[in-house]
């Protein structure tokens, strides 16, 4: 299940769902089922728990969980924000068949629960949360007792992952049919605990009509179209990558690109390197070639050869005039590119230089891969919308001005390509924050492109595959343990 559903595309997949023949409260009943089986899973049979109900759909979800709880032994109070006589449909319905009492929620009412089911809002939250709400919400948060969250910790907004006033901080989070934007973009994410998506007997054709075009960042979403040597082969079919040096006193982040590229599978590996820096390029790598090269002029002359068939630039070149005239020569060609760091700094001043070399290569595999301090420097000069709006909006507003895939790093990094598809990344853990470690991810896409992945999906790739090998190698880890990490991280995935 790689779909993420935006609020909008959650409710056509409940209309269409109904519309097919499955009732309403159907649905609600497997949801509420799905609740009960997550608190059953925390706390034995006798527990208080405490359900803490909104005035719509996720509260009739909690008044369906309340009802199964008890039936299985559990002491159960329900507290209802709103009134009861006011709750419409299904929700009504749900409510009907609970046969315990309802209490008005006031924040004292839950001092005795062992666990909590946050049935307050769901991922439709599109307003700042205020009043009652907001009291039980930060009540619930003081309260101490786990909580589990029903389809999203309330004050979250599912699409964006933005606290809308004020946010549950749950231990686990039930969802339903697909998960939503909001479970892994920040601050979302972080306040989510664990995970678990139920069917609710939503059929999976509905997303035939509903076309979404967000995704979790998995192998399901590229695997097809990753590379796999043939035993025929040879290192030419997997391609020639290029990685473009800076001066001898900043050549580690091109080296560790190089390391990335050569690890993904690229079949041979090239530094560009500034006279300067020969020596020092060339006793530091063995199965990675090192080539003089020396400005705008000499990168085009090397770049003849099209064997070459990708190029990373940006890390460690330099924020000057010179790197601008390298990364317009590279962008040149017809080859892919990946342009990161100084690459895309080095234009703040003239966005609009940048951007219409990249316009005109339109079509052409380029991943840019910022991290948000580079996106705003560069993207905030060029054009001002893309300050506003959650990381997958902007990503994609950026992909759509550049004609070039936008890979937008973090904790929740971003893809999003030209035609509108995007991916979230959640497998990466918290070790990547380290010096270098998005050397090597410039890299790994690189030495993917130059095996003929398209670029969406090489970015993508690389993505996970440089998560996948800082969670395998775990605490401790520097940049240069990332590359030599992927091949446990490839037997895993290639089987």
């Amino acid at each position: 299940m790689i779909e993420l559903l935006t609020n909008t595309e959650m409710a056509q997949a409940d209309r269409l769902a109904i519309s097919g023949g499955v009732a309403g409260i159907e649905l609600m009943e497997n949801a509420g089922a799905a609740v009960a089986e997550a608190v059953a899973g925390r706390r034995a049979p006798g527990s208080r728990v405490v359900v803490v109900a909104g005035p719509g759909n996720n509260g009739g979800d909690g008044f369906v969980a309340a009802r199964l709880l008890a039936a299985r032994g559990y002491e159960l109070d329900v507290l209802l924000v709103g009134e009861a006589d006011r709750l419409k449909g299904d929700a009504a319905l749900a409510a009907k068949r609970w046969s315990g009492s309802i209490m008005p929620a006031e924040p004292g009412g839950l001092g005795r629960a062992d666990i909590i089911v946050d049935a307050l809002f769901g991922a439709g939250l599109d307003r700042p949360v205020e009043g009652l709400a907001r009291a039980m919400i930060e009540a619930m948060n003081a309260q101490g007792a786990p909580v589990v969250a029903v389809d999203l910790p309330s004050g979250i907004n599912g699409t964006s992952g933005a606290i809308m006033g004020a946010a549950v901080k749950a231990a686990h989070t039930v969802t339903f049919f697909r998960k939503k934007p909001g479970h892994l973009l920040l601050p979302g994410r972080m306040l989510g605990g664990t995970s678990s998506v139920a069917d609710i007997g939503i059929p999976a054709t509905v997303l035939a009509t509903i076309a979404p075009r967000t995704f979790e960042n998995v192998p399901a979403l590229w695997r097809a179209r990753f590379p796999v040597p043939g035993y025929a082969g040879h290192k030419y079919d997997r391609g020639h990558a290029v990685v473009v040096s800076g001066p001898f006193w900043s050549t580690g982040a091109a080296r560790l690109a190089a390391r990335g590229a050569l690890r993904a599978g690229a079949g041979l590996v090239t530094i560009a390197s500034p006279h300067e820096a020969l020596a020092v390029n060339a006793a530091a790598s063995l199965a990675v070639m090192v080539r003089p090269v020396d400005g705008a002029d000499e990168l085009v002359a090397f770049l003849a050869d099209r064997r070459l068939n990708a190029l990373a630039i940006g890390p460690g070149i330099g924020v000057n005039e010179t790197t601008c005239e390298l990364v317009l020569a590279a962008l040149s060609g017809d080859r892919a590119v990946v342009l990161d760091a100084d690459g895309m700094t080095s234009f703040a001043q003239s966005p609009q230089r940048l951007a219409a070399a990249l316009q005109a290569r339109a079509g052409k595999a380029t991943i840019l891969t910022p991290h948000e301090g580079e996106f705003s420097r560069y993207f905030g000069a060029l054009d001002a919308r893309t300050k506003e709006g959650s990381k997958l909006e902007r990503a994609r507003l950026a992909a759509k001005i550049t004609g070039a895939t936008i890979l937008l790093k973090g904790a929740d990094t971003v893809v999003a390509a030209t035609d509108g598809r995007a991916c979230i990344a959640g497998n990466a853990p918290a070790y990547l924050a380290t010096a270098g470690a998005g050397d090597v991810l410039t890299g790994i896409a690189t030495g993917l492109l130059a095996q003929g992945m398209p670029a969406f999906e090489a970015a993508s790739a690389a993505v996970w595959l440089h998560g996948q090998a800082a969670a395998v190698f775990g605490p401790g880890l520097i940049a240069e343990d990332l590359p030599e990490t992927l091949p446990r991280v490839y037997r895993a995935l290639l089987g």
